[in-house]
């Protein structure tokens, strides 16, 4: 296993090595003057050239990011262009932001979707399993902006029961930083509780039908006994690891839900970045972005062979 670990670790490095490099490029290749879009479209060509060589853009390209990449291992993450100030203390914040709206969502995923798939799982082929198959269906379909939008009109507009923007500190108390939370963590757990109940259901079905279940109930056992000590243990195995995996594809979401709610947090810095190109903000925030996604993999990949202690990594399956 400590093996197996650090050859996932190694595997981590060299992905975002090989990141650093697709982040640097796709960067240097955006449209746009980074000199122009801070000075201005009127600025002298004088001044414009004088600012390049400030910052650098002169260099080639290869000079550029081992310039970048070394403050980078060095935990210097470079300093906004737009806003003129170091990247470090306005990313953590906004990541901070992001890492509370994105827990309690991954939270209540895992409460809400599970519970839904047990439910349907244990019943299935009931009116009841229909309904929940339906709904999570309908719920797939519906792309995370389009129910934001739904949900900003029904109870930020029509009801006025949140705020439809903003965010608010817990120092200004916890009512009023609930009430900022309650849409763009509604709007994140839609789509993936339909992603997780499916695969609960899926997985409870197939569970309910294997021997060892079969065998729990012909030794006289209660139904909800062998439904929580036999069967539901091993039908939440791979609803466990991709719970994991949903950590890195929620980011996308983040994008989408902090844009549309005005979520002071890391999608809608990154989409502050591109608007203003703020090479250095976007690079920042793309390779946080890559590390979260990195990382939720690992945690994926340790809670199933933690969970599943039959699984014999680096081996063929003749072994």
């Amino acid at each position: 296993m400590a093996g197996y670990v650090l050859k996932r670790l190694l595997s981590i490095a060299l992905t975002m090595a090989v990141m650093s490099v697709l982040i640097f490029w796709i960067t240097q290749v955006m449209p746009g003057n980074v000199a122009y879009m801070i000075l201005g479209d009127f600025a002298s060509p004088q001044d414009v050239a004088t600012l390049e060589a400030k910052l650098g853009l002169n260099d080639p390209a290869y000079i550029q990011y081992l310039r970048w990449a070394s403050g980078l291992l060095q935990g210097d993450l470079g300093r906004s262009l737009v806003m003129d100030r170091p990247i470090a203390p306005v990313l953590w914040d906004a990541v901070g932001k992001s890492a509370i709206l994105a827990g309690i969502s991954i939270g209540l995923v895992a409460l809400l979707g599970i519970s839904l798939g047990v439910y349907a799982g244990v019943r299935h082929g009931r009116i009841s399993d229909h309904i929940v198959s339906v709904a999570t269906y309908i719920n797939i379909a519906i792309p995370e902006f389009l129910w934001a939008i739904v949900i900003v009109m029904l109870f930020a507009g029509y009801l006025n029961w949140f705020p439809a923007t903003g965010y608010s500190d817990l120092s200004s108390g916890f009512a009023s930083w609930a009430r900022h939370l309650i849409l763009p963590v509604f709007t994140l757990v839609t789509g993936l509780i339909a992603h997780i109940s499916r695969l609960t259901r899926s997985s409870m079905i197939d569970t309910m039908q294997t021997q060892y279940v079969r065998a729990a109930r012909a030794r006289g056992l209660p139904e909800k006994l062998v439904i929580r000590r036999h069967a539901l243990p091993n039908a939440l195995l791979p609803t466990i690891t991709i719970l994991a995996i949903d950590v890195g594809i929620m980011m996308g979401g983040i994008v989408v839900v902090e844009t549309i709610f005005s979520y002071p947090g890391l999608g809608r810095l990154l989409m502050f970045a591109i608007q203003n190109m703020d090479v250095p903000l976007l690079q920042a925030c793309m390779m946080v972005i890559t590390f979260v996604y990195a990382a939720a993999n690992l945690i994926a990949d340790l809670l199933y062979a933690f969970l599943n202690p039959k699984v014999r990594y680096g081996r063929s399956s003749s072994e």
